[in-house]
C-alpha cells in the first residue's frame, strides 16, 4: 500500500509561510498564497476551493518559495504586477512598480481628465523614466483621449515597457529624461515621473528585493538622492505649457527637500507635497507659472 502523494493545502501554505518568514519576507502569508495560486494556475481567491496539492505542483511551489525566501521579488516569480486597473509584465531588468506609485499615477490621471473636460481637447501627458511603462499605461487606460508619451533610458527596462505599452497608442521612445521630447517643448499639459531618488549612501538600507534585483539606474540618484529631480525640474520647465503641471515621486525623507528643488528654482507655483496611505511624504506637484 502506497501513501497518497497529495498534501493538504493548509499544511502546504503553513510550511511555506514559516520558510518565508524565516527568510525575512515582510508579507509571508500573502506571498505564499500568491505563489501557490500561480503554481496552480488559479486566482488567490480560488485557493479555499483547493483541498489538496498534487506532488508535482508541490515541488514547483517549493522551488518558488525557496527563491522568494532568498528575496527574489514576488513579481519576478509570477511575471506580473498589478497597477491600478491594469496588469503589467515584469521581470529581471525592470523596476517593479510599487503600490505607492499608484497615487502619483492617479494624480496625473485626474489632471489629464480635468483638461479633457474643461478645455475640450486631448491632454498631452509625458511620463519620464517610464520603467515598466506603469504610469503611461495607467493614463492611457483611464484617459483614452490623452496623448501619452513615455521615455526610458535603460535598454532592458525599455523592452518591458514596449511589451506593456504595445497597442495602447503611447509614444514610447528610448532616451534620457534630460533631453527627451524637444519636439514637444511648450506643449505638454502634464509631466509625471517616478525618478531614482535613493541617496548612494543609503545602499545598505535598501530592501534586498530592490537592491539586488531592480536596475540601479532606477534606484540611486547622487549623494542626496535629488539629482534626477533637479534634472526633472529643468526638463519640465521646457516641456510644459504655461500653467502646466508636474508630479514626481520621492523618498519619504524628502518631503521638504524634493519640493525645495522647485521652490529654489523659481518660476513655479502651487508647489506642494502629498502623503501616501501610510501618511508618509510620497510625491510633489508644481505648476509652471503662467
Amino acid at each position: 500500500m502506497t501513501s497518497d502523494p497529495r498534501r493538504p493545502r493548509r499544511e502546504v501554505l503553513a510550511q511555506a509561510v514559516v520558510r518565508l518568514r524565516d527568510g525575512g519576507v515582510q508579507s509571508p502569508e500573502h506571498d505564499a498564497a500568491e505563489l501557490l495560486a500561480h503554481t496552480l494556475g488559479i486566482t488567490r481567491g480560488a485557493l479555499p476551493l483547493v483541498d489538496e496539492v498534487a506532488a508535482d505542483d508541490h515541488d514547483r511551489f517549493l522551488a518558488l518559495i525557496a527563491r522568494r525566501a532568498a528575496r527574489e521579488p514576488l513579481q519576478h516569480l509570477t511575471g506580473a504586477a498589478g497597477f491600478r486597473h491594469v496588469e503589467l509584465q515584469v521581470g529581471p531588468g525592470v523596476f517593479v512598480p510599487r503600490p505607492e506609485t499608484e497615487l502619483l499615477a492617479g494624480w496625473a490621471i485626474d489632471q489629464a481628465r480635468e483638461i479633457a473636460d474643461l478645455a475640450g481637447r486631448a491632454p498631452v501627458v509625458v511620463d519620464l523614466c517610464t520603467g515598466s511603462g506603469a504610469i503611461a499605461r495607467a493614463v492611457a487606460d483611464e484617459v483614452p483621449a490623452a496623448e501619452v508619451h513615455a521615455v526610458e533610458l535603460d535598454e532592458a527596462a525599455l523592452v518591458w515597457a514596449g511589451r506593456n505599452l504595445a497597442g495602447t497608442g503611447v509614444d514610447l521612445r528610448a532616451g534620457s529624461m534630460d533631453d527627451a521630447f524637444d519636439d514637444l517643448a511648450g506643449t505638454v499639459d502634464v509631466v509625471v515621473c517616478n525618478p531614482p531618488y535613493i541617496p548612494l549612501e543609503a545602499w545598505e538600507s535598501v530592501a534586498p528585493e530592490a537592491r539586488d534585483h531592480d536596475p540601479h539606474l532606477a534606484l540611486f540618484s547622487g549623494d542626496d538622492g535629488l539629482d534626477a529631480i533637479r534634472v526633472l525640474q529643468r526638463r519640465a520647465r521646457l516641456l510644459l505649457r504655461p500653467g502646466g503641471v508636474v508630479g514626481a515621486e520621492h523618498a519619504d525623507v524628502q518631503g521638504e527637500s524634493a519640493p525645495g528643488v522647485f521652490l529654489d528654482a523659481g518660476g513655479w507655483s502651487d508647489v506642494r507635497d502629498h502623503r501616501d496611505l501610510a501618511d508618509r511624504p510620497r510625491f510633489l506637484t508644481a505648476r509652471l507659472a503662467r
